[in-house]
């Protein structure tokens, strides 16, 4: 069973042709980079839990691993509790390897500080706030 869509009849369309709609659905579909970084943000956390279990990091980095998780089952819900987790998550992680390649050198922190610049960038764009609820 559908909900019929409300629509006005204005001053605009005073020949009463189309119906214009009240107000733009908020939907995924449009946003397909915020798919992309939950994605990535699983990844994040299935790598830290892997280094948790690999005994590499330690077992309180399990609460970033659940913040990620939470971040990336948020997002594609377009709530803005995620997306403000997810942005700080992007914020920091950016310092982090920018960081990291600062004192190392090392060509791979730079790219993957990069990408984390290009989610964050994404992230804070109009389009994308105008959607969150």
């Amino acid at each position: 069973m559908t909900v019929p869509e409300r629509t006005r009849e204005s001053e605009e369309n005073p020949a009463g042709g189309e119906p214009v709609p009240m107000g733009r659905k908020k939907t995924i579909r449009q946003l397909p980079g915020l798919i992309a970084i939950s994605l990535y943000m699983f990844v994040l956390a299935g790598i830290n839990i892997l280094g948790v279990a690999g005994g590499q990091a330690r077992p309180a980095y399990l609460v970033f691993s659940a913040l990620f998780i939470a971040a990336a089952l948020g997002l594609p819900m377009l709530l803005r509790w995620a997306w403000a987790l997810t942005l700080a998550a992007m914020a920091l992680l950016v310092a982090l390897f920018l960081w990291k390649f600062a004192a190392s050198h090392a060509f791979p922190f730079a790219i993957q500080g990069l990408l984390n610049l290009v989610f964050f960038l994404y992230l804070v764009r109009v389009e994308v706030r105008e959607k969150l609820r």
